[in-house]
């Protein structure tokens, strides 16, 4: 495929659009000569004139005519193409984020946004490990290691856990001292909070608390932080869970105990490309999941 010189082409549509070099090259942020120096290098290509140049007048050769409806529409194409490649597809959104913050926290919101965005057609991706930042997999994400080059990161809150338990197994240790009586009862892991070791959410904990994990206590181990908290509201026994995963529903069957917090050192971005900063939908999303994490903490 041989094609001319785009940018003189450009300069053509311009000149021909506008019926004016001086407008044109105003249209192009160049100067007026630049803009004559490129329709003279595509009238060299093509070897014809596409002007008609006779003083202040200016008007298209029969030629030139032709050529410009035949590439102005080819622009145009171009043009959009790649407008929604940089900021998506007009009243339509992809977000992806983890699985568990999905379906806890943000899934049980969504009618908000609806109602408050109806123009907006947004879908979820849910993804269990960092997503790779291309518009293949969504147009935007929340994550908690955002790119460093080319991308927006917005934050959205410092995640902090906390030892959950059943309404039933809380009945029988809330008379009793801590941390003694979490010894009692099975502990549930999350092997993905911090590494792949087994327990070393309980461990982290127990340092921050000045203590031991006991040797031999009672403890099962899970992928997510979702299934420790479906174990631990059958009674299963105590999760570190996060505040934001946990919906109307979970609070009704779950007791947060009254001890330590967990910090687990990582914090939540709203991310987008650089190049989306301007796009309507992507501004309102974000606004939206910071007024809900705002009024969470307000709490």
């Amino acid at each position: 495929m041989k094609l001319p010189p785009l940018r003189a082409v450009q300069c053509f549509e311009a000149v021909a659009r506008l019926n004016s070099f001086s407008q044109a090259a105003v249209a192009l942020n160049v100067t007026q000569s630049a803009v004559s120096h490129q329709v003279r290098l595509l009238e060299e290509y093509l070897g014809e004139s596409l002007f008609i140049r006779g003083g202040r007048k200016l008007s298209l050769t029969v030629l030139g005519e032709r050529y410009f409806e035949d590439i102005s529409h080819s622009l145009q194409c171009i043009s959009q193409s790649s407008q929604q490649i940089r900021e998506g597809e007009c009243g339509r959104l992809r977000l992806a984020l983890y699985s568990s913050l999905a379906v806890k926290w943000l899934v049980p919101r969504l009618d908000n946004f609806r109602q408050q965005h109806p123009d907006i057609e947004l879908t979820l991706n849910m993804v269990t490990e960092e997503p790779e930042f291309t518009d293949q997999c969504a147009d935007c994400f929340v994550t908690a290691r955002p790119p460093q080059k080319n991308f927006t990161a917005e934050f959205l809150y410092q995640e902090t856990l906390y030892p959950f338990c059943s309404q039933k197994l809380w009945q029988k240790i809330q008379d009793q001292p801590l941390p003694e009586a979490i010894w009692q009862q099975p502990l549930l892991s999350v092997r993905s909070i911090f590494n792949s070791e087994q327990g070393a959410d309980w461990k982290a904990w127990c340092k921050l608390g000045g203590f031991e994990l006991p040797d031999g206590i009672n403890m099962s181990y899970f992928s997510h932080m979702v299934l420790a908290a479906e174990a631990a509201k059958y009674h299963q026994g105590i999760a570190f869970l996060n505040d934001y995963f946990l919906n109307d529903q979970d609070r009704q069957h779950l007791v947060r105990i009254p001890t330590h917090e967990l910090p687990t050192g990582d914090k939540l971005y709203f991310t987008y490309k650089q190049s989306r900063a301007r796009q309507s939908e992507i501004i309102a999303l974000g606004r939206w999941l910071k007024q809900q994490c705002f009024d969470y903490e307000g709490q």
